[in-house]
């Protein structure tokens, strides 16, 4: 006789903590963190995506942001291919429709005389769909609806906003915001930062220690679950555990990932995280790290050395070895688990231990309370893009940041400089050796009356020409090294099995 098979204690749990109540989380009806405004070009719209809607960022000529659907509503061209003109408003480039941010288009230059064009201009047809839209924190914030209704719903919910970055405190040290568009959904990401226990496994070498910080520990809920809000779980190591301090995991729909630890000095590391759902099997993910000084004036370590003083750029680029070392994992855990069927996610998992209790909790909040799946955009015609074997393509660094960051774009634009520069001098430094030495070698010949066909071999060189052939090989080293690290611009390739 086959025993009953049964869940396991952290999935009943679980179930128990959502069944009751009959609300439900909306989705559209909620801000999204969609882009760092200091990152974008601000004389060119950007195209961006969220719930699987295309949408287009934008700066008027005032210096505010706004965000349309990126459809012009006159042929259904895209938006983001157009221009921001000197008057401030946002050009479509396929016949040059202009329009204001709050969508109202202001010139049809095809029309027949401005009387006409005045008539065309009176309908609301010819206006770009608006969302609501606002700057706070240093980031763009969009609301998922567009129309009236949605304006006046947006003005009743607050952003889900960094408490530390509203106060001005000389305690407070923040870190430079970090974008990325990844390659597996908004749900995996979460469930991802809900689960410390992956961190000395994944990120070995980096922040943690797979053969020695893989201990035991309890996760303890400390807000209870609520369907708009959330819920936040403690980390609680045994008592005989050194590594002594306090974890919270804080997860705030419809995209924060609020990370605690508290020193027992007082010092506190912050992880802000948000994750943006933009189109099937991706998400944007946005993120700093706020640590905050004792009273003794100390700094808590920070994640690894991301915490130290950086150029924003630098920031970016180093980044790419702390995600890319989960990235493949999350990748295909997705692919894998939705073969097996989203709706059988707890029969399919095993998860006896207490430190899967937060990752079950979200599992279980997106199934009872969030409509089990993300409700997206474009009436049901996307789907979960298939598994990417070629790793090399998951790595890329340029589409899913480079291309979209200015400050990264500058940085890169100098290493070419700088690498072409290296390389030129390099040149320079070999042709003045040679001139030096021909220079030693007519010497030679004008005061020791040679032969004027001496060999250059009877004329030892001289300390300037070592001296010029020593600059150059030192310029094409650092050309090279320039022109190797401006790759991590273009993609960063991780393999675990090379991780010792």
């Amino acid at each position: 006789m086959v025993a009953e098979q049964r869940l396991p204690e952290t999935h009943q749990t679980a179930e128990a903590l959502v069944e009751n109540g009959n609300e439900t989380f909306q989705w559209t009806k909620q801000w999204y963190p969609v882009a760092v405004a200091a990152f974008l070009e601000a004389a060119k719209p950007h195209a961006i995506e969220l719930l699987g809607k295309n949408l287009v960022l934008w700066r008027d000529g005032s210096g505010e942001w706004h965000c349309f659907e990126d459809f012009c509503p006159h042929r259904g061209a895209p938006l983001s291919e157009g221009r921001v003109e000197k008057d401030g408003t946002l050009l479509c480039s396929y016949h040059a429709w202009r329009f204001l941010g709050s969508g109202q288009c202001t010139h049809i230059p095809q029309s027949f005389d401005r009387e006409t064009e005045a008539k065309h201009l009176e309908s609301d047809r010819a206006c770009a769909i608006a969302y609501p839209t606002q700057e706070k924190q240093g980031l763009l914030w969009v609301w998922a609806e567009s129309g009236t209704q949605a304006h006046l719903d947006s003005q009743q919910r607050a952003p889900r906003l960094v408490p530390e970055l509203e106060e001005k405190s000389e305690r407070v040290v923040i870190s430079s915001w970090n974008v990325r568009d990844l390659p597996y959904g908004w749900d995996f990401f979460m469930e991802n930062t809900a689960d410390p226990a992956h961190v000395p496994a994944s990120h070995h070498g980096l922040v943690a220690n797979r053969y020695k910080d893989t201990k035991y520990y309890d996760m303890i809920p400390v807000r209870q679950l609520t369907v708009q809000d959330g819920f936040a779980y403690e980390i609680k190591l045994k008592p005989d555990d050194p590594m002594q301090g306090r974890g919270v995991h804080d997860f705030q729909p419809p995209c924060h990932m609020r990370i605690e630890f508290s020193g027992d000095d007082g010092s506190q590391l912050n992880l802000i995280l948000y994750a943006i759902p933009t189109r099937p099997g991706w998400c944007r993910h946005i993120g700093c790290q706020v640590l905050i000084k004792n009273q003794q004036g100390k700094l808590p370590r920070g994640l690894a050395f991301f915490a130290l003083p950086m150029p924003i750029w630098l920031g970016h680029v180093l980044s790419s070895m702390f995600l890319h070392q989960d990235l493949v994992l999350l990748h295909h855990q997705q692919k894998n688990l939705a073969k097996k069927g989203r709706e059988r996610w707890a029969e399919t998992v095993y998860t006896p231990n207490p430190q899967d209790k937060m990752v079950v909790a979200f599992r279980q909040w997106m199934k009872y309370k969030a409509g089990g799946e993300i409700p997206w955009e474009a009436n049901g015609d996307l789907h979960l893009p298939p598994a990417e074997i070629d790793k090399r393509k998951l790595f890329d660094v340029w589409s899913t940041h480079t291309q979209h960051c200015s400050v990264c774009q500058r940085a890169l634009k100098n290493f070419n400089r700088a690498s072409i520069l290296a390389y030129g001098a390099s040149a320079g430094c070999f042709g003045l050796a040679l001139w030096l030495d021909a220079r030693a070698i007519a010497l030679k010949v004008e005061t020791e009356q040679l032969a004027p066909s001496v060999s250059v071999f009877s004329v030892p060189p001289t300390a300037s020409f070592w001296a010029a052939v020593g600059a150059a090989i030192v310029l094409a080293v650092v050309g090279t090294l320039v022109k190797k690290f401006s790759r991590l611009f273009y993609v960063y390739e991780f393999d675990h099995s090379q991780n010792d």
